[in-house]
């Protein structure tokens, strides 16, 4: 049987460091979801929005967001993943939580602090990928800048689909656009982008351009406006793909370090 893993995006504006507003905005965006999707995908920090200041958000409302997340994830039967301030062990982390229906919660840190915002003076900036086995499909999540870093998204695991949860501003959207498009080309795989949209505090507008491109590159997807958008990803279609072409096959052997 063809394995397939069926994706919502919600491309959203954000309320500045409102973690309670934008839970209730979500859940109702949430509840307008059809119920046979598999995964649903948010913007980075979307309790939030981008801040750089974090002790404004209380210390525990990380946890309070995770577990939001575990009963719409379980009251609805569909995982859910997103980006948000997460104080632990002392720090504050740009933490992306991939939460199951069955409540099996999984984070990746932030590895590519933004220093152009100075992301990197008030988060810890996290050491390791991480792998999920979803439904047939394995799916590696990374959050807003570390798309500008191609080695760090190298496909050497095998993954089926790479996420990017992000605030990516409008003056620099071009690039989002361009590296979602080679992320998916070199490594063989669905990518998806999430983007918000509306204007922060700050004045940075972000234009959306959400989008999912398959393993050649070809968008499926893609909108500027508000929207939840929906897509079908095939495990067939990977396959395939790199059955014919073989391109991971001449991949470069090397490993990271630091």
């Amino acid at each position: 049987m063809e394995k397939e893993l069926k994706v919502a995006i919600i491309q959203s504006s954000l309320v500045w460091e409102n973690p309670e507003k934008n839970r209730e905005i979500f859940s109702n965006k949430l509840d307008s979801i059809s119920s046979d999707v598999d995964l649903v995908i948010l913007p980075e920090m979307f309790t939030t929005a981008f801040t750089m200041t974090p002790g404004n958000i209380a210390m525990e409302e990380g946890d309070k967001t995770v577990k939001w997340m575990q009963k719409e994830a379980k009251g609805k039967d569909m995982a859910l993943t997103g980006s948000m301030v997460y104080f632990s062990d002392g720090h504050y982390y740009n933490r992306l939580w991939f939460v199951e229906p069955n409540g099996k919660s999984t984070f990746y840190d932030k590895r590519h602090t933004f220093t152009l915002a100075g992301e990197d003076k008030v988060y810890n900036r996290g050491k390791e990928r991480i792998m999920i086995d979803f439904k047939g499909f394995r799916i590696c999540p990374l959050i807003c800048y570390d798309l500008r870093f191609p080695v760090w998204a190298r496909n050497t695991e095998n993954y089926d689909v790479l996420i990017y949860v992000a605030n990516w501003p409008q003056p620099r959207i071009s690039a989002w656009d361009a590296l979602l498009k080679a992320r998916s080309i070199e490594n063989m795989a669905y990518v998806i982008g999430v983007n918000r949209t509306g204007k922060d505090i700050n004045g940075h507008n972000y234009p959306g351009h959400s989008t999912i491109n398959d393993a050649l590159g070809n968008s499926l997807v893609f909108s500027r406006e508000e929207t939840i958008l929906y897509a079908t990803l095939n495990k067939k279609h990977i396959s395939e793909a790199r059955d014919k072409l073989k391109f991971l096959d001449d991949r470069d052997h090397f490993s990271l370090k630091g």
